[in-house]
Parts: structure tokens; sequence; C-alpha cells
């Protein structure tokens, strides 16, 4: 399911800060990234909370971060300041709230419910973070239980760990879990981003594991460095040349006046023609994003 282009939203690149670090949350504004997670959760300290969630609020409610999708990280369900976080947060009214460890579709009517509860507003969604076999299993349902939630997280990082896996190139450990996750968001018509790549000097790894992300058909990747923003915002957006081949495929289909139509030598069918339109959205979106 592809948004129309008014709704269409790129996240390619969307890049973790520490809340806690007021020079990153600085930094971040001139970041070419399409999205940011302003991090309460594990990139603070237990001490550091309190002052990160103001920082963090203020940040988010200043409109300073340009055309950026601003989001902000909460501690999850049962952590100590997960209420706080909410209050607060639905106060800031950034374009979401990325809670981890969701596992189930209550766990999303409880987040829409404290959300509504604190006065959020209508723009402020949920973000869903996929990270644990209970999710895995119920993902699905997650990602249908809420109008309001629009994005699932995968949680890579938490999965290993959970798994007793292993990070390993290509991923074999976690290819059921991504695989069933992005069923479950274009079952509901949400997006979804990749995990994390851990070694930030490992440029090679993490173009190959964004391939893969894209190749696999997820919207974007979340990211731990501003150095892997570029290759992100490359992997994930149209080509030049799938760009070219959209307008052409589209105008030539146009022009068949309902009959039998080739492009390129190639029998051309409406699933070709809606795919085609949807590269064109993204290409449209991305072009109005860096505008």
């Amino acid at each position: 399911m592809s948004a129309p282009t008014s709704t269409f939203t790129p996240l390619r690149s969307v890049l973790y800060m520490p809340g806690s670090n007021e020079r990153a949350l600085e930094k971040a504004k001139t970041i070419p990234c399409d999205g940011l997670i302003l991090d309460l959760e594990d990139a603070c300290a237990p001490d550091a909370k309190d002052a990160a969630r103001a920082l963090v609020c203020a940040a988010a409610a200043s409109g300073e971060y340009g055309r950026r999708t601003v989001t902000i990280r909460v501690n999850g369900l049962g952590a100590k300041w997960h209420d706080a976080d909410m209050a607060a947060v639905a106060k800031a009214g950034p374009d979401a709230v990325v809670v981890p460890k969701v596992n189930g579709a209550a766990e999303v009517a409880q987040l829409v419910a404290e959300l509504e509860q604190h006065g959020a507003p209508e723009h402020t969604k949920l973000w869903a973070m996929i990270e644990t076999p209970t999710a895995i299993f119920d993902v699905r349902e997650i990602a249908a239980a809420s109008d309001r939630l629009t994005v699932l997280v995968m949680g890579t990082n938490d999965l290993v760990k959970e798994l007793y896996a292993e990070h390993v190139p290509g991923r074999a450990p976690l290819l059921i879990s991504l695989s069933l996750s992005l069923l479950a968001a274009r079952a509901a018509g949400v997006q979804i981003l990749d995990g994390v790549y851990n070694d930030v000097k490992d440029a090679e790894g993490f173009l190959a594991e964004a391939t893969q992300g894209r190749r696999m058909g997820f919207d974007g990747k979340t990211l731990i460095h501003p150095s892997q923003v570029d290759p992100a915002n490359e992997q994930f957006a149209p080509s030049a040349a799938a760009v070219e081949d959209a307008q052409g495929l589209i105008e030539a289909w146009d022009a068949g006046s309902g009959g039998v139509v080739t492009y390129k030598n190639k029998l051309v069918e409406n699933l070709h023609v809606e795919s085609a339109r949807r590269t064109l959205t993204m290409h449209e979106a991305i072009t109005a994003l860096q505008g």
C-alpha cells in the first residue's frame, strides 16, 4: 500500500540522537537525515533522564529541525520514567513518540490512551519498536491495532540478544523476524524501518545491510552515526534510472487507452503501473524534503 503524494513521508534515514547531549541535539539540525529519534531510553543514564526529558521536549517543540520528522523515544511500559516521559512528550507534540518493546495490541491501545489522556496533538503518532520474540509472533496485530500507529521500528540488537543469536553478515538469524514484520506492516499499510548497523567504521558492511533492507522492502533504516545518513538516503531513494523508467512506463500506459501496452519490450500490467506511481510518489516527496 502506498500513500498519496500529499501524505507520504520519506523515512530513508532515521538517526538516533542521545537526549542528554545538548550539543548533539543542536548538531542534529544540520544533518541531512529524514528523521530523528531523540532518545530518552538506552542513550540516557538513569541519573540523566529527567534533564534529558526537558532537553528533548524543548527541542521537539522548537520547530528548528526543518522538514525532518522529529520523534522522541520514551522509556517503555513498566519503566519508572515512562509515565513522566509520556506526559511531557504529549505536551511537546513531536511528530511521533517511539516506544520500545511493544509486545501486543493491548499495549498499543494503552499507549494511544496515554497520549490522548495527556492531550497529545493529533499529529503526534505512535511508532512501535518490534524487538522481542513475543512481538514477532503478534506483529500483525500490533501493526493494525490503531490508526495512530504509523511506523514499526525493528529493534534488531534486542532481537539478537533475545534469540541468543549472533550478528552475522546477511543476518540469517533475523530473516524470519524481519520478513514477518514487513508482511505485517504492508498488510496494515504502515511504514517500517530496518534496525541499526553497529560498526560505524565499517562502511562496506553498512552499505551491504542497507542494500539488503531496501531489497527486502523496508522504507528506510535507523542509524546510530551521521556518517550513515548519506548512504542510507541514497539506498532508499529511487535511482534516476528508476524514476525515468517509471515516467516512461506511465506515459506508455496512459497512451495505450486500455489496450495491450508494452514498455521496453515488456508487457505492462496494472501492478507495474502501481509500482511506477509509488516510485514517482517517493521521488516527489524526497525532492520536496530536500527543497
